[in-house]
């Protein structure tokens, strides 16, 4: 018998969906070739992790998801050293561009300090925040 929820939804029920899109996207990325390989750099003080950035590699294109600094270590430079340390790696693998998207404006403004150039922009994309989509082409020397 078919029941239906719309609020109450256990937890391992939407982690469910969740990896169904993903396996979903998976399987169809395979299908045109595609392989993605997470990547990620981190950077630890006394054995402790004070920040780091992650991704993947796939279809020569570096797609950067997560780059967090310990709010006690921001303003020393580590999160673009976490950046540039993970563009070089995927270099590695042949990647030619690299792709964050971000919602606060600031961050975006860093990107572009970083040789980023906004491909996307949606103003107040949720609540007061837009959403900004960011490329950057790897390896040319105006990016060193």
């Amino acid at each position: 018998m078919r029941q239906w929820q719309t609020c109450g939804i256990h937890e391992q029920h939407l982690q469910a969906v969740s990896d169904g899109v993903i396996k979903h996207g998976q399987n169809l990325s395979r299908e045109q070739g595609g392989v993605a390989n997470p990547i990620a750099c981190t950077v630890l003080e006394d054995e402790i992790l004070i920040g780091g950035v992650t991704g993947r590699t796939e279809f020569g294109r570096l797609f950067i998801s997560y780059l967090w600094v310990d709010a006690a270590w921001r303003g020393r430079k580590l999160g673009t050293e976490l950046l540039h340390r993970l563009e070089a790696l995927a270099m590695t693998r042949a990647c030619r561009e690299a792709l964050i998207e971000t919602l606060d404006d600031g961050v975006a403004d860093w990107y572009k300090r970083c040789c980023y150039q906004v491909i996307a922009h949606l103003p107040g994309y949720c609540g007061p925040w837009s959403r900004h989509t960011l490329l950057k082409t790897l390896g040319s020397k105006s990016n060193a």
